[in-house]
């Protein structure tokens, strides 16, 4: 696909094409065996993937990474960690605050479930610039506030 010098009618026409692509992509991706009794929401994907991006995060940089309130996400962990999916513990450097991660045992599953995502990420946003990758997610999050900004 050449996109040098698209005109923004014909990128929306690509785009038009791309995304249900990129959608069903997505949502063929297998789910490993041992996930699916674990009963996941897609809230708790983007909470999953950071864990895994980051390996650990209080439920206070979960909330403003995930832009929602931290009882929502403390209440999230809480349903996780009954289903054994995240532990918490004691911050060493703080022992008010509690780090959250996921369980060892269920990480590879979760890993080959989401880290597939996070690869090919990284694959596509690699070749490109600082400055093209802000414009790139500043596009996408754009979108996406437009579509939100629509109902």
């Amino acid at each position: 696909m050449s996109t040098a010098g698209l005109d923004v009618d014909d990128a929306i026409r690509t785009l038009l094409l791309l995304l249900p692509r990129l959608v069903g992509r997505v949502k063929r991706a297998k789910v490993p065996d041992e996930v699916v009794p674990l009963e996941l929401a897609p809230r708790h994907l983007s909470l999953l993937a950071y864990l895994l991006f980051d390996d650990e995060l209080s439920v206070n940089e979960l909330a403003e990474r995930l832009e929602i309130a931290p009882t929502t996400v403390s209440l999230m962990v809480t349903e996780l960690s009954r289903k054994g999916v995240l532990e918490r513990r004691e911050d060493p450097a703080d022992l008010r605050r509690r780090l959250v991660s996921i369980a060892p045992a269920r990480r590879p599953a979760i890993d080959q479930w989401l880290g597939q995502s996070a690869t090919a990420w990284r694959e596509a946003l690699e070749p490109l610039t600082p400055e093209q990758r802000r414009v790139f997610v500043e596009t996408l999050a754009a979108y996406e506030g437009a579509l939100r900004d629509q109902r």
